[in-house]
């Protein structure tokens, strides 16, 4: 019998990308226009907290706005024949991939289409406007609730899980990343010391190339579907 394969992919903003949702670092990124300092950390939100809810509420619209592409829906289909043997990590806020009928996602940077209250910690599904006058569901603290992000300076999620899925992984798989932006860029380094075999799938070669065991460039939403398609046919082979 062949023994179980458990595969760990982590996506970055390139699989989003192919849906319309802006990246981050590219030339005419969300940082070519906003300083992430302003709204996208703990200071800045204290300092401004209209302007952090105005750029979150843009986002989420974009985000409500777009559709998941065939990257997203492969990556479904990959988890609907390993199940748990399967862990998608991800490094973007939005729900493009639960859309597309993926169940598990380690959401570690947070998720947009849920909120925070910074009075009693409360989370909830949250996909309407957020403002200063937006109360809590729960505590009925105002000016305190926040989007479910994780903004630069605070601990990203799910690390511990990663951790072990790394270690007993037999591949890992980075689609549409950077290679860049830590700890996730790290994850490849966890992997290449545990002799998991790893692999690329990025629109050019990412900051951590070289640490992969092989690589295809392109779309993720053309080139992720041929990757599945090719490992599910193994599968079966």
């Amino acid at each position: 019998m062949r023994p179980p394969t458990r595969v760990v992919i982590l996506t970055g903003a390139g699989i989003s990308a192919d849906s319309g949702v802006s990246t981050f670092r590219d030339p005419d990124g969300v940082w070519s226009t906003y300083d992430w300092r302003d709204v996208a950390t703990p200071e800045g939100f204290a300092a401004d907290p209209a302007l952090v809810h105005q750029f979150y509420n843009a986002r989420r619209a974009s985000v409500l706005a777009a559709k998941p592409n065939a990257a997203h829906a492969a990556l479904a289909r990959l988890e609907a024949t390993l199940g748990d043997r399967l862990t998608l990590v991800t490094q973007n806020v939005d729900n493009l991939h639960e859309r597309a009928g993926s169940r598990r996602v380690l959401h570690m940077h947070g998720e947009l289409m849920s909120a925070r209250c910074g009075a009693c910690d409360f989370i909830c599904p949250w996909t309407n406007d957020l403002s200063v006058e937006t109360r809590c569901p729960d505590c009925g603290a105002g000016h305190m609730m926040r989007p479910d992000v994780v903004w630069f300076g605070e601990i990203p999620r799910f690390l511990d899980e990663i951790a072990v899925a790394i270690r007993a992984a037999d591949l890992f798989v980075s689609i549409g990343t950077s290679g860049s932006v830590y700890p996730a860029a790290g994850f490849v380094g966890e992997a290449r010391g545990f002799g998991v075999p790893r692999v690329e799938l990025n629109l050019e070669p990412s900051e951590n190339a070289w640490a992969f065991t092989d690589a295809r460039y392109g779309r993720a939403s053309e080139i992720g579907p041929a990757w599945v398609d090719e490992f599910l046919a193994g599968l079966s082979a």
